[in-house]
């Protein structure tokens, strides 16, 4: 078992709606559920953590799904659960999710007193007619309100996570959301690309011909965009996807949980389709809801798939990770502790292509993208992987 401090993540499959880009294990309706899976969630992090004679813990994360649907009662059962079962690192990162659409003043207050110090808000847009394409339940109002809402409830480091790429998007409307986005100065931003996923109404779409496939061009255009309106607004973007606030007393407001994925550390997942990584073993849970309650009540296994990985996965997936960071990059220290060898003696040939190309930079210190090759990141990381 490892002594580094640990991530957990709680995933609540439950949402007001189901928005139809999304392919997470998410589900709307099931409030019924609402009480047993509390229970059967904080069973299994008991479980976890005295398999572990309760290790330290440095970030947690509610997410979904919308945690915020269950009740103050509900999310103290969780986090207490946490507390029991493992040892919370003082100043540790305690994220939740919300949906603006879902929450309200209220709520947030019941956040902060159970220790909830981060918010993540999914926005996604600014904009009616994009808000209604994406199946918000919340308009642009609803989520300047919530946000002012949590402010007044005390959180003083909240993340909004927003879409583009959208079919046809206008860049003017992309612009506005920006510009409002930035009008509420948020300490982190998450901007993804929208991606269609198989098995998704979205996808029904596409292929249908409903709406017209997302244009890859004026995706990137849309990103280059926000690289410089965020740039000029005074956010650092550390990894592809995200923004942290540069703050005048020096405070770090980048994903410290988030983080653990991208430096490839050991994380537990909780609750049905989670997904855990610990000393190179990765598995996941079921998926079902109530078969996952069922299987915690009857003290039954809810492994659902697992997998040890090789020292060349473990290493490509490093490696992977890693570059996401775009400062940061690849420690080259920490790859040569974990593996034996520096990142040029693992991959001297791809180094070495890859240097030349432009496409990466090698100081004494890491291996990281360079600016050049932001936009094709996924055509870098793939060199790395084994065949």
């Amino acid at each position: 078992m490892t002594t580094a401090p640990l991530s957990l993540y709680l995933h609540i499959p439950f949402c007001a709606r189901k928005c139809p880009y999304c392919d997470f294990n998410t589900y709307a309706g099931l409030q019924a559920l609402f009480e047993p899976l509390s229970l059967a969630l904080a069973r299994e992090i008991m479980a976890a953590g005295a398999a572990r004679a309760r290790p330290p813990v440095h970030t947690i994360f509610l997410g979904g799904g919308t945690p915020t649907v269950l009740s103050a009662a509900q999310l103290a059962r969780l986090l207490d659960a946490c507390a029991q079962a493992f040892s919370i690192l003082p100043g540790a990162e305690i994220t939740s999710e919300a949906n603006p659409g879902t929450v309200d003043r209220p709520r947030f207050a019941d956040l902060v007193s159970l220790g909830v110090n981060r918010l993540s808000m999914g926005v996604q847009s600014f904009d009616a007619d994009e808000l209604a394409f994406l199946g918000r339940i919340h308009s642009a109002d609803d989520a300047e309100i919530a946000f002012s809402s949590a402010r007044a409830a005390g959180f003083r480091n909240i993340s909004l996570d927003f879409i583009f790429g959208l079919p046809q998007q206008q860049p003017a409307t992309w612009e506005r959301t920006l510009q409002r986005a930035l009008a509420l100065a948020p300490e982190h931003l998450s901007l993804y690309s929208l991606i269609v996923e198989d098995e998704t109404p979205l996808a029904d779409w596409v292929r249908s011909g409903r709406v017209p496939a997302p244009d890859e061009d004026l995706a990137a255009d849309l990103y280059e965009m926000a690289q410089a309106r965020l740039a000029a607004a005074g956010y650092q973007q550390y990894e592809i996807s995200n923004w942290a606030r540069r703050h005048p007393t020096g405070d770090n407001f980048q994903s410290q949980h988030n983080l653990t994925y991208w430096r490839n550390r050991d994380y537990l997942g909780f609750g049905p389709g989670a997904f855990s990584g610990e000393q190179g073993r990765r598995w996941s849970n079921l998926r079902s809801p109530a078969e996952y309650i069922r299987r915690v009540n009857a003290g039954q296994p809810v492994l659902d798939w697992e997998e040890q990985a090789t020292p060349a996965l473990a290493r490509g997936e490093t490696m992977m990770v890693g570059l996401r960071l775009l400062d940061e990059g690849v420690n080259r220290a920490a790859f040569r502790t974990r593996f034996g060898l520096d990142v040029a003696e693992a991959y001297p040939d791809i180094v070495a292509e890859l240097r030349a190309r432009g496409l990466i930079e090698v100081t004494p210190d890491c291996v990281r993208l360079t600016p050049a090759a932001v936009l094709i990141g996924n055509q870098v990381f793939a060199r790395f992987l084994p065949g």
